[in-house]
């Protein structure tokens, strides 16, 4: 009987040592679901339909909009309704979350050569011993007739190094800077955690390179030599969305695991902290320190918990809703709709929601400053929103 109370003492100290180990010594509590729009200030119309349409890009020169779909196509879409399939694309690995990528045009060409582009765009691809990686290249898109259209002298630029078995966080997303000399890919670590840390391979990186592939000039890192010459910042997970906004700066949209999705302010040389500290549970309950407790690592500007599953984004530049000038209009996946977020100086706050009652993987302006989504999936629509006065 003597025995008995220091039994339980003893069970319930190693049930206050797991718990301990578990959320690691803080509680997060998630906030209310946020509230959605009672209207949605926009008219919506149907354009086309795409099977597990990844991303998009508009032709500044004709207005055609181009549309990767995962299993290694791409559509195009003419401004009078034309849709075509884009010839000589890369062979993909498809699965879980691999696939056909982004597709990007690159900046500065010349207007009065619109049936020769240059595009820049991502995929994943097979290695050796079942592994595969995201890959990026560059070609010239040739149309010699509107619904004719072919991607020629393909060139792989960059690779993520090392390749991995598994099937997802390939994030693979491509910004130009400003001046148009260089470009950004964001590197997801293959949800392999550990690698985000490690400036030996470029998983869970953002890279800075020259157009041409190769590391540009003044990264942080590139005394360290190796791979590690490319890396313009570490310690991310899954980035989908990447941007730069008007002043220049750029910004990284990224997935969080069961909790703690994060959009960034993305600065020379920082690391971001992942698998470190997190706003957000593991999928198996376990919490992370957050990044308050170690403030060596940069914070998010906005986190969210629960998560909206980001796709893409954008910064927003036209007239057609003057209101949401400069804020970012973001593609949610999770939350099924768009969510809207004002920035201002280095803070940021989510502002509005839209429910589109589908899962939003893109998202794009046009010229007129109408913009375009993609419904993520099979059979994904691009759709058109236009003020509801037009």
């Amino acid at each position: 009987m003597k025995l008995r109370p220091i039994l339980l003492a003893l069970l319930l100290g190693v049930a206050l040592l797991a718990s301990w180990g578990h959320s690691r010594g803080r509680a997060i509590e998630p906030p209310p679901a946020p509230s959605y729009a009672k209207s949605n200030p926009f008219a919506v119309r149907q354009i086309a339909k795409f099977d597990e349409p990844w991303a998009m890009a508009i032709d500044p020169g004709t207005g055609t909009v181009l549309v990767t779909e995962k299993r290694g196509r791409i559509k195009f879409v003419t401004p009078d309704g034309t849709i075509g399939t884009v010839t000589g694309v890369p062979a993909v690995s498809y699965g879980g979350q691999g696939g056909l990528g982004d597709i990007v045009f690159a900046p500065a060409q010349p207007r009065s050569v619109l049936d020769r582009r240059t595009v820049y765009l991502s995929w994943v691809e097979v290695g050796d011993g079942n592994t595969r990686g995201a890959a990026v290249g560059r070609a010239e898109l040739v149309c010699q007739q509107p619904a004719n259209c072919a991607l020629e002298q393909l060139q792989v630029i960059w690779r993520q190094v090392p390749k991995g078995t598994n099937r997802g966080h390939f994030s693979h997303r491509i910004a130009f800077s400003p001046d148009g000399r260089s470009l950004f890919i964001a590197s997801g670590e293959r949800q392999l955690k550990q690698p985000a840390q490690d400036l030996t391979g470029n998983l869970g990186k953002i890279v800075h390179l020259q157009l041409d592939g190769t590391p540009a000039p003044g990264n942080p890192f590139a005394g360290k030599g190796g791979v590690s010459a490319e890396v313009w910042t570490l310690g991310h997970r899954n980035i989908l969305g990447l941007q730069f906004d008007s002043q220049g700066r750029l910004w990284g949209l990224e997935h969080g695991p069961g909790g703690g999705d994060e959009l960034n302010l993305i600065e020379r040389g920082r690391n971001y902290g992942w698998p470190i500290v997190c706003e957000g549970p593991d999928y198996d309950g376990t919490i992370f320190p957050s990044h308050a407790s170690r403030p060596e690592f940069a914070a998010p500007k906005v986190s969210w918990y629960p998560v909206i599953a980001p796709g893409g984004y954008i910064f927003y530049h036209g007239n057609a809703f003057p209101q949401w000038r400069g804020q970012a209009l973001i593609a949610a996946m999770g939350a099924q709709g768009i969510v809207r977020v004002a920035i201002q100086g280095e803070t940021a706050r989510e502002i509005e929601r839209y429910a589109m009652q589908a899962r939003i993987r893109a998202i794009a302006e046009r010229p007129d400053g109408s913009l375009l989504v993609l419904e993520d999936g099979a059979g994904g629509r691009l759709l058109q929103l236009s003020p509801q006065n037009r």
